[in-house]
């Protein structure tokens, strides 16, 4: 997860930023990385970064975090000292950027951010479950356990009668058992991490015995996958495609519980357009900022400040600050947000089907939900 404050003290601090936006370790072979590191080295030498900074760039690039491909590198170095290295599993969401300046994009890594998910796995057998605390979009396992239930239980197929069934009703019996222990694993997984949902894979049965006894407030999180996992030659695809879908409607849910918080009270509660924004964000009264992905390259800028209100359209939205750089509209915007504590959600644009155009859409445009209604501050003024 990214540290909120940790990005606010890197984005107001002062002196300039060396930056990469770059795909990590790939399937290429040993000497088309080579060269490729060596081409960015060589191009940040170009725009002006220092020696420190870009020995700091290579040293972090050359280094194998075991990320599997694809994923991308988001750096910011100041002075030799790598002050950000996040890395993302997946593809880039845009083009490469890298530089040397006194304001680094941080839109890449805001995007790549929102998707920064917590969710819970349980991979369900009748013997046990396996469950894993993960983050979308990381690599690795932020906590895991393991239930392993009584292996007394005898399999169902058994001479006929009286004892067949005898049988039958002990095994149920003990897989209902071992559920109640990973039902007991699972909330406290949930209680401590608070996870945005809860995937629940594996045996078909065992995974009718778990959720049959969720609380409410876990069952509410709930994805099913049917997808017998545990199963040897098992094929994860089901699994992976069912948490990228849950993942991707957490991101559009969140999008649109802004959109409509922003149009309460026919739109008091929000701002709108790039004007609308600035003048909200210029008394720290943005909450959320919603930005469209079209929204990335539209021309025109605004002016990064190195104090608060941190942007500005021009000499009169100041208030005394000086301008450091101009930047895009986007960029001006998220900066901005950031350091005046608002969080930053990027709606995503479908792409059509090769071959077929982009469809007509309404321009872009910013929107902020607000912290108090307008009315508030006008009344305030």
């Amino acid at each position: 997860m990214i540290d909120q404050n940790e990005l606010v003290r890197v984005l107001s601090g002062d002196g300039t930023y060396t930056f990469a936006y770059l795909d990590g370790h790939g399937d290429e072979p040993t000497p088309a990385e080579h060269s490729r590191r060596h081409a960015l080295l060589d191009e940040l030498r170009k725009r002006g970064a220092p020696e420190p900074d870009v020995q700091a760039v290579d040293e972090t690039v050359a280094t194998d975090a075991g990320i599997p491909s694809p994923s991308v590198l988001y750096l910011l170095v100041r002075d030799g000292r790598v002050e950000l290295a996040e890395r993302f599993v997946g593809e880039r969401l845009g083009p490469e950027q890298i530089g040397y300046q006194r304001v680094p994009p941080v839109l890449p890594l805001l995007r790549h951010a929102a998707a920064d998910i917590r969710y819970v796995l349980v991979e369900a057998g009748r013997e046990g479950a396996h469950l894993r605390v993960e983050t979308w979009g990381r690599a690795g396992t932020d906590e895991a356990a393991e239930v392993q239930g009584r292996t007394d239980s005898l399999p169902k197929v058994q001479a006929g009668g009286w004892s067949h069934r005898r049988y039958q009703m002990h095994s149920e019996e003990i897989w209902k058992q071992t559920q109640s222990e990973v039902d007991d694993a699972l909330e406290q997984l949930v209680l401590e991490h608070r996870p945005s949902f809860v995937v629940i894979a594996g045996d078909v049965r065992a995974r009718q015995l778990l959720e049959d006894q969720l609380g409410p407030s876990t069952r509410a999180l709930l994805v099913d996958v049917d997808a017998h996992t545990k199963a040897e030659g098992a094929d994860d695809e089901a699994l992976d495609e069912a948490i990228s879908a849950a993942v991707d409607q957490h991101l559009r849910r969140d999008i649109d519980e802004a959109l409509d918080r922003a149009a309460v009270d026919n739109g008091a509660n929000g701002a709108r357009g790039v004007a609308d924004v600035v003048a909200a964000l210029r008394q720290a009264q943005v909450d959320t900022l919603v930005l469209n992905a079209r929204e990335l390259g539209v021309d025109g800028t605004l002016e990064a400040l190195d104090a608060e209100p941190w942007v500005a359209r021009d000499a009169d939205d100041r208030f005394g600050a000086n301008v450091i750089e101009q930047v895009s509209i986007a960029e001006g915007l998220a900066r901005a947000a950031v350091l005046t504590g608002a969080s930053v959600l990027v709606q995503e644009v479908d792409e059509p089907p090769e071959g077929e155009p982009m469809p007509e859409r309404p321009e872009p445009q910013p929107v902020a939900v607000l912290r108090w209604p307008r009315e508030a501050s006008e009344d305030s003024a």
